[in-house]
């Protein structure tokens, strides 16, 4: 093949060092992507830990409703002593549902519950998606390795070329994955 065509021995250190940092941004892409799914999956037993008490809130809210409802359609056939406190035991439930709805104090009312796991939700995707972008930079840093040493063995440099071009689209997804993994959408 022509000159340009191939790798002369010398070069074959500097395709070395192309090996080496395409390993070495390899391991932090697959650092990277490990620490974004681990993220993600804690955020996504956040937000169903979340959605599960406020469906047992709603559940326990609906069973005071219902129960202060039902009070109210036997008041009128109540004794008079009976129906103070029935009437009492109303406007608990009733005081209790409306609590239930809103507690911004503790953070455990319906609308609270409804917010943290939304955001639990929001953080479990933006995870999701840096972790996208790790890995397709560790797949393009594999693939680039792969060709930078069939380089070596077959001594064509237009293969290395490849290697250190995948290299740097590599970086550019690992960088998106840290700095803006919802920009890119694959």
């Amino acid at each position: 093949m022509a000159g340009g065509a191939h790798v002369d021995t010398g070069s074959n250190k500097g395709v070395a060092l192309l090996i080496a940092i395409l390993a070495l941004f390899l391991a932090l892409a697959e650092t990277g992507a490990k620490s974004a799914q681990t993220e993600a999956i804690s955020r996504n037993i956040e937000a169903a830990n979340l959605w599960a008490f406020f469906q047992a809130r709603t559940i326990r809210q609906t069973t005071v409703r219902t129960a202060a409802e039902q009070a109210e359609i036997a008041l009128p056939g109540l004794p008079e002593e009976a129906r103070a406190t029935a009437a009492q035991r109303q406007e608990a439930w009733r005081g209790q549902a409306a609590r239930w709805e809103s507690e911004p104090e503790t953070g455990e009312g319906r609308r609270e519950l409804m917010a943290r796991a939304r955001a639990a939700e929001d953080k479990r995707d933006r995870s999701l998606a840096a972790y996208h972008q790790y890995e397709i930079g560790s797949a393009a840093f594999q693939v680039g390795i792969v060709l930078a040493s069939a380089s070596v063995i077959t001594g064509v440099a237009l293969l290395a070329f490849a290697g250190g071009l995948l290299g740097v689209i590599g970086v550019g997804f690992a960088a998106l994955g840290f700095f803006a993994p919802t920009l890119v959408h694959l």
